[in-house]
C-alpha cells in the first residue's frame, strides 16, 4: 500500500484508489502532517481533522476545475499533499518553500488565498456569480472551519447567497473550536445539533441502514428530503435554511462512507447548501487532540513525547503582556480585557480564570471587538483589546468611526507585530504603523523590551485617549518588570547614546548620524552603530518609544547639534512608517535633511522558517545598513566639495 500512496498526487489518483485503501491513505497522510510539522512547526490540530473530508471532497469533486474554497487556510495540509505538492511538503514554512496556507501563487489547485477568517463564503459565491454569467457548469465548495462561520464576513455572504445564485456548497467544518474554545450563540446552535440525543439516535439508524448498507442511489437521491422533514420533530430547524441554503447534517467528518454520499448529495442539488460536518481537532495524534487549542500552531517538537522546543529563555512578549494585564486589572475593576478567539495567544488565559467578570471572549469577530470596546469605555470602563496586528487590520473602521472620533480610552495591544517568519504574508504585523499614523487622538508606542512595556501599559491607563501599544512575537528580553510602575512622558523618547559633545560644549567637528530606533529594532540599530563607529562617525542612539506623538523637541536639538543624516528602524513597512513620521517632522520643522529608512520593503513578504532568514533576505542586517550610511556620508561630502 505503501507504493500506492506515495502515487496519490491529484484528485484523480484519489478517485482511482478503492474504498477499502482510504483509511491507511488517511494515516499515512497524518504521520506526514505530524512528521513534517514536528520538524518546522505548524497549523496542527485543525489539519489532522479535515483529512477524512479533504478525501472525501476530492474523491467527489475535481479541481481545479472544480473550485474548493478553504477558509482561514490551515485547514489545507491534506490538500497540499493530495493536489501535487506532496514532493514539496518537507518546505512548509520554509524559505522559498510552500506556504502553511492555501495561495494562488503556489499551485492552480487554490483557488482563493486565505490566512484570515470568514472570507471563503464570499470569495466562493463571487465565483458561483462569476460562473453563472458565463454560463459556466464546475462547481464551487467553501469550506468553512474553526468557527469561521461566526465572523461577521460570513454572515454577510450568507445574507447573500440565495439572491446570487442556486448553486454553491458550503461545508462547515465544525470543530468546536476557533483558536480557544468557541463562544456565542452558533456555537450553543451547532452544539445543539450534534449533541440532540433523539434526532443522533433517529439519524445513526437510517445512516447505516440507507447508506452504509443498502448504497441504493434512489435511496440516496431522496434520504436527505426525508431527514429534513424529521429533523424538526428532534431539534430546532438550523439557522442556515433561514438564510436558503438546505442544510444537510451533522456528519461524522471521519466516516469516508457517510461523508461522500452527503457530499453527492449537495453536489446534485438544485439549490445552495450546507454540509454540516463534525471533525475532532487534532485527530491521530494525542496530545494534539487532548488539548487542540495548544496544539493550534505549534513550534517544532518531539513525535512520542509531545514535547515542544522551547525556543528563546526570555519570557515571550505575550506572557510579559498578560502578566501585566492581570496586575493592573486586579488594582482598577474598570479594566476589561477582549479578545477575538484567542484568549492563549494574547497572553490573557490567566486573566480568563482569575477575572472572569471582567474578561470577554467575542469569538472571531474583529470589527465587533473594536465597537464593543468602544461601547465599554462610553459607559465608564477601561477596556483593553488584545489582538494580533495581522487580525486590527480588520477592524481599521472601528478603531477610527467609533473609537478615534470619539476621542474614548480603549487600550489596544498589538501582539505579533512585525514579521512573524513561518505565517507569512498574510499574518506579517507589518502594516499597523502606516495605518495607524493618520488617526487622530491615537497614542501610539513601541516598548524596546518587557520592562518598558510594563511602563507602557501604565502609562496607557492614564490617558483619557485611545492608545496602542504594539510589540513583536519572540522574547522580550531580560530585564525584570519594574515593581512600581510609573507612567512614561508622553512624546519623549529615550537617548540611549549621548550627542557626542567636545570638552567646550560645542557640536562634534564630524558630521552627526542619528540613529533613531523603534521598539525591537534596537539591538540592529545598536549594531549598526558599532560598525559606525569604528568607522569614525559620530553618531547618537535613541530609543524612539512614541510614534505618535514624535518627540520633534530632540529632533530638532539633535539637528541643532550637527545632524546630517537620520536613519529610522521600524520593524513594519518603511512606506508610511516610523521612519516616515520622522521625515514629515524634519520638514515640518524647517529641516532638511534626510531620513534613511530601515524597514520592510513595498511588497508583501513572503514566509521563512526563521525571522532572520528574511532580516537577511532584505538586506536588513548591520553591514550592509552600515555600508549603505557611509555611502550616504560620502555622497554628501562630495557633494558639498563640489558645491
Amino acid at each position: 500500500m505503501r507504493e500506492t500512496v506515495e502515487r496519490v498526487n491529484s484528485p484523480e489518483d484519489v478517485k482511482a484508489l478503492p474504498p477499502e485503501a482510504l483509511p491507511e491513505l488517511a494515516d499515512l497522510l497524518r504521520k506526514k502532517i505530524v512528521e513534517v510539522t514536528s520538524r518546522h512547526g505548524g497549523h496542527l490540530a485543525s489539519n489532522l481533522g479535515t483529512v477524512e473530508l479533504t478525501i472525501a471532497l476530492l474523491r467527489t469533486f475535481s479541481p481545479p476545475d472544480d473550485r474548493l474554497l478553504f477558509d482561514v487556510g490551515h485547514q489545507a495540509y491534506a490538500y497540499k499533499l493530495l493536489t501535487g505538492r506532496a514532493d514539496r511538503f518537507e518546505t512548509l514554512r520554509q524559505l522559498d518553500g510552500i506556504s502553511g496556507f492555501v495561495n494562488r501563487s503556489e499551485s492552480p489547485y487554490d483557488a482563493f488565498g486565505a490566512g484570515h477568517a470568514g472570507t471563503a463564503i464570499s470569495a466562493a459565491l463571487g465565483f458561483a456569480a462569476a460562473r453563472d454569467l458565463r454560463g459556466g457548469n464546475e462547481h464551487v465548495v467553501a469550506v468553512v472551519g474553526d468557527a469561521s462561520i461566526s465572523n461577521g464576513v460570513s454572515f454577510e455572504a450568507l445574507n447573500n447567497v440565495a439572491a446570487t445564485t442556486r448553486r454553491l456548497i458550503v461545508v462547515l467544518n465544525d470543530n468546536e473550536m476557533s483558536i480557544s474554545q468557541n463562544v456565542g450563540s452558533i456555537s450553543r446552535h451547532l452544539g445543539r445539533l450534534l449533541t440532540s440525543p433523539r434526532y443522533n439516535k433517529f439519524k445513526t439508524t437510517v445512516d447505516r441502514v440507507g447508506i452504509k448498507r443498502l448504497r441504493l442511489s434512489w435511496f440516496r437521491r431522496h434520504y436527505y428530503r426525508i431527514e429534513a422533514a424529521l429533523k424538526s420533530l428532534f431539534v430546532r430547524n438550523a439557522v442556515f435554511e433561514d438564510f436558503g441554503l438546505r442544510y444537510i447534517g451533522p456528519i461524522d467528518g471521519h466516516d469516508f462512507s457517510l461523508l461522500h454520499n452527503a457530499l453527492l448529495i449537495a453536489r446534485n442539488s438544485d439549490r445552495p447548501v450546507l454540509v454540516h460536518v463534525a471533525t475532532r481537532k487534532g485527530s491521530g495524534y494525542e496530545p494534539a487532540a487532548s488539548n487542540p487549542s495548544a496544539w493550534h500552531g505549534t513550534p517544532a517538537f518531539d513525535i512520542a513525547t509531545g514535547k515542544r522546543s522551547s525556543g528563546s529563555t526570555q519570557a515571550s512578549w505575550s506572557s510579559v503582556a498578560g502578566e501585566m494585564f492581570l496586575r493592573l486589572a486586579r488594582q482598577d475593576k474598570r479594566i476589561v480585557a477582549i479578545t477575538a478567539g484567542m484568549a492563549d495567544g494574547t497572553g490573557l488565559g490567566n486573566f480568563r480564570d482569575e477575572l472572569p467578570r471582567q474578561f470577554f471572549d467575542v469569538g472571531i469577530s474583529e470589527a465587533h471587538q473594536g465597537v464593543f470596546a468602544a461601547g465599554l469605555a462610553a459607559a465608564g470602563l477601561r477596556p483593553l483589546v488584545a489582538v494580533y496586528s495581522t487580525f486590527l487590520q480588520r477592524s481599521i473602521d472601528a478603531l477610527i468611526h467609533d473609537i478615534a472620533a470619539q476621542n474614548l480610552p480603549v487600550v489596544i495591544c498589538l501582539d505579533r507585530s512585525g514579521v512573524v517568519s513561518s505565517d507569512g504574508q498574510t499574518h506579517h504585523g507589518i502594516f499597523d504603523l502606516a495605518l495607524l499614523r493618520s488617526v487622530p487622538n491615537v497614542v501610539v508606542m513601541q516598548p524596546r523590551d518587557g520592562h518598558e512595556l510594563a511602563e507602557m501599559l501604565a502609562t496607557a491607563f492614564t490617558l483619557e485617549q485611545p492608545v496602542v501599544i504594539r510589540y513583536p512575537r519572540g522574547g522580550a528580553g531580560e530585564r525584570t518588570l519594574p515593581d512600581e510602575l510609573t507612567p512614561l512622558p508622553v512624546g519623549r523618547a529615550e537617548v540611549l547614546r549621548p550627542l557626542p559633545y567636545v570638552e567646550d560644549g560645542k557640536a562634534a567637528p564630524t558630521p552627526l548620524v542619528a540613529l533613531w530606533s523603534l521598539g525591537d529594532m534596537l539591538p540592529l540599530a545598536a549594531a549598526v552603530g558599532e560598525i559606525l563607529t569604528a568607522q569614525g562617525v559620530a553618531l547618537t542612539l535613541v530609543n524612539a518609544r512614541f510614534v505618535k506623538p514624535l518627540d520633534k523637541e530632540l529632533l530638532e536639538q539633535q539637528s541643532r547639534a550637527g545632524a546630517v543624516l537620520y536613519v529610522s528602524f521600524e520593524n513594519a513597512m518603511a512606506q508610511g512608517g516610523f521612519g516616515s513620521a520622522l521625515q514629515e517632522a524634519l520638514t515640518d520643522s524647517g529641516i532638511d535633511y534626510p531620513v534613511m529608512r530601515v524597514g520592510w520593503p513595498d511588497r508583501f513578504i513572503h514566509h521563512a522558517a526563521t525571522n532572520q532568514e528574511l532580516f537577511e533576505r532584505h538586506k536588513l542586517v548591520p553591514a550592509e545598513i552600515a555600508d549603505q550610511i557611509l555611502a550616504s556620508l560620502s555622497a554628501r561630502q562630495d557633494k558639498q566639495k563640489t558645491s
